[in-house]
């Protein structure tokens, strides 16, 4: 039977791609090595360092996010390497097992799953490698499986405050162009992403952003890469080109998203996303439910995970929403399976999408009989309000993590 009116998408990433980046795709393919190809790669390599927000190369790979964590890894370490990691979820989980498997040693500083990473925890653990053998600290910024975020500027203050030479590595899947983030600013050495959450494109590209200190440190590493060497990238990269064929039609696409993010603003696009997050949490707390992260400095501005009552399972409330309202929400993940459903309002989103998605989780509560208490809805409505009549549609963000 055919359903009626669009598919709300409301998982936190793949995103919506909005029609202009759709339009911007939909062309005939061009040479990869023509002259008119190099002109838009070459400005596009150039205005990707204000998403990122850095002064390094950006490197384009037609991977997913995981490619990115492997691209970082394999250009900057040797076999053996130590490399220090928070667990704040199933994502830092999975760049753990991804190091193990690359032949290198990740120590895990075990985390709740209900906050970002403890900077002071990471500080101590350096402050007691006295022989440095940690070569690097990978964190997640914003962990899409629980909703928080990592206070990245505060753990580079604690490596410096170590005098630790590790390089910093910086996962921001679900973060990059959805929250506040200073790659050069925080000191991070290499920041990996994907094209399919905050910069509004199908899944397909992933990105390498790389400091001098990086840059160096690939010179002595000694793991096998050959798809994913940056010195590779750099001749090809310093005229608009690749090494190989790259994801043509999409980079037309990425071309536009950097476009539509500057003609919002960076802040803008930033306090948004704050907008909207909070109006989420207002609704939930309405409905007597619980937000996953219990630490309010790192909420998500991407996503919200919000945990179920006891006795009722998450997946069967999610298959509720979707043959309802064909409204797709986000699942929980390992540990969080059946637990937990996410709520992504990242990337191209409105007051009035969020209203729709907010209304469809409510009448699932009620269509499934899960227990909670009525007017989610309404008050995350009171909650857009009172930022627009504040002028805090466009506010400073309330923090920076």
């Amino acid at each position: 039977m055919r359903t009626s009116g669009r598919h709300f998408l409301q998982i936190p990433g793949p995103t919506n791609v909005p029609d202009r980046i759709l339009r911007a795709m939909d062309r005939p393919t061009i040479d990869h090595r023509g002259p008119a190809f190099g002109a838009m790669c070459g400005k596009l390599l150039n205005d990707l360092k204000a998403v990122f927000r850095c002064d390094g190369p950006v490197y384009i790979y037609p991977a997913s996010g995981t490619g990115a964590w492997e691209a970082a890894m394999v250009n900057t370490a040797s076999p053996g390497d130590h490399v220090l990691m928070y667990e704040t979820g199933h994502f830092a989980s999975m760049w753990s097992k991804l190091a193990s498997n690359l032949g290198l040693v990740p120590e895990v500083i075990e985390g709740d799953w209900r906050s970002g990473a403890d900077a002071a925890a990471i500080g101590a653990r350096l402050a007691a490698d006295k022989t440095h053998s940690i070569k690097a600290v990978c964190i997640v910024h914003n962990e899409t499986s629980t909703g928080a975020v990592s206070p990245i500027s505060d753990i580079r203050d604690q490596i410096d405050a170590a005098g630790h030479p590790a390089l910093l590595m910086v996962d921001t899947i679900s973060s990059l162009g959805s929250i506040d983030y200073r790659q050069d600013n925080w000191g991070v050495d290499v920041t990996v992403a994907g094209s399919q959450k905050g910069l509004m494109l199908p899944p397909g590209l992933s990105f390498n952003a790389v400091s001098s200190k990086a840059l160096e440190a690939s010179k002595s590493a000694k793991l096998p890469k050959s798809y994913w060497s940056w010195s590779e990238m750099n001749g090809p990269n310093d005229r608009g080109f690749f090494p190989y064929t790259p994801a043509t039609n999409l980079l037309f696409g990425l071309a536009e998203a950097v476009s539509m993010l500057s003609e919002e603003g960076l802040d803008n696009v930033f306090a948004r996303h704050s907008r909207h997050a909070a109006a989420t949490r207002r609704a939930v707390r309405t409905w007597s439910l619980d937000v996953l992260c219990t630490n309010p400095r790192h909420y998500s501005s991407s996503l919200t995970a919000v945990v179920m009552p006891e006795g009722h399972d998450a997946d069967a409330f999610r298959r509720v929403i979707l043959e309802n309202f064909d409204m797709s929400l986000g699942n929980g993940l390992s540990r969080l399976a059946g637990r937990v459903f996410r709520i992504g309002h990242l990337g191209d989103f409105n007051d009035l999408m969020l209203a729709g998605t907010l209304s469809g989780i409510e009448l699932g509560l009620e269509i499934a009989s899960v227990p909670y208490e009525k007017g989610g809805v309404q008050a995350a409505l009171d909650d857009l309000a009172e930022a627009r009549k504040a002028g805090r549609s466009h506010a400073p963000l309330a923090h920076a993590v």
